[in-house]
């Protein structure tokens, strides 16, 4: 089947209590490894693509390789979103690229400029079909371009449930993200984090049906931690969001949940082992090959822990 947008996908999500995972990519194997696992486990999937990984890849690559990954799953359905537009002539681009949905994150800007940004998005991208997310109060840590609050803010910058009724109300948008206090990074908490399960539970309330977005989700798992660091990393005191917290959201109103960190640690964990442990091999596919599996491995693990494994069929 052709590329679909989020909409039924997080009609379904939300009816039965549970989220889509939305993944990064950047290159071909990390696609590989996503595909693979939402093949084995029957999931739809959305691949997320940021202003840095065009950057890095360039549109052209990316695309094709995404059009491979559809052609080769006429069974899953996949969305192609822009992650973390960061003006309108970025998201209109992707629009006319062919992406299926975009996001614009203008929780940079006051509330009032966050709106008017949003809602032209919306006008525009609605006319071609593509749905949009929009971002809503603010996340700590940094992912690529993008950088949060300090950790001892983030909890007062979390969304305002009456401000998103508004917000949304205003511009049209698909779906919201909402800062519940996650963060982006591995480098995320210092403590187990608590996270605001009321600002959902509010919002859901005043938007019932309404699906809503986790951002800064990996929960940087200790394995991989634990390989990077075995094996000449530098990451002690890297911290994620738990993986029953992910879960919890994915059964009250959140409909997708992203991930990226979780990717290049597992990525990265198994080629800094290969190299450690086979130090001759000079063969990429040698090593790329072992980091692609452990994406996958790593993908269907957050597939299950969100509920959505199991779940291509009724999101066709």
């Amino acid at each position: 089947m052709a590329l679909v947008t989020t909409k039924k996908m997080f009609a379904m999500a939300y009816k039965h209590g549970y989220a889509i995972g939305a993944f990064n990519v950047n290159n071909m194997e990390i696609t590989q490894g996503i595909m693979s696992a939402a093949a084995e486990e029957k999931a739809p999937v959305i691949l997320q693509i940021s202003r840095g990984a065009r950057k890095y890849a360039s549109m052209r690559y990316l695309r094709a390789i995404i059009d491979t990954a559809v052609a080769e799953n006429p069974n899953i359905p996949i969305c192609m979103h822009l992650d973390h537009g960061d003006t309108f002539e970025t998201c209109k681009q992707c629009v006319d690229d062919g992406f299926t949905s975009v996001m614009i994150d203008g929780s940079h800007y006051s509330f009032e400029d966050n709106i008017t940004l949003t809602e032209q998005v919306v006008k525009y991208a609605h006319t071609h079909g593509v749905v949009v997310e929009a971002e809503l109060g603010q996340l700590g840590g940094i992912e690529e371009d993008v950088v949060g609050v300090g950790a001892d803010d983030i909890s007062k910058h979390l969304t305002d449930p009456d401000q998103a009724v508004e917000f949304v109300g205003k511009t049209g948008v698909d779906s919201l993200a909402v800062a519940i206090g996650t963060s982006h990074g591995a480098y995320k908490f210092k403590t187990e984090p608590k996270l605001a399960f009321d600002v959902i539970e509010q919002v859901s309330k005043r938007l019932p049906g309404f699906p809503l977005v986790m951002h800064g989700s990996s929960s940087v798992p200790k394995e991989y931690t634990d390989l990077i660091n075995k094996y000449g990393g530098k990451m002690p005191d890297a911290t994620g969001v738990p993986e029953a917290a992910i879960s919890k959201a994915a059964h009250m109103a959140v409909c997708k949940v992203n991930f990226d960190t979780d990717l290049r640690m597992a990525m990265t964990a198994t080629i800094r082992q290969v190299f450690a442990e086979k130090p001759a091999e000079f063969d990429p596919r040698n090593y790329l090959g072992p980091a692609r599996e452990a994406i996958k491995i790593m993908v269907k693990r957050r597939l299950n822990v969100l509920g959505c494994a199991g779940k291509a069929a009724e999101c066709m």
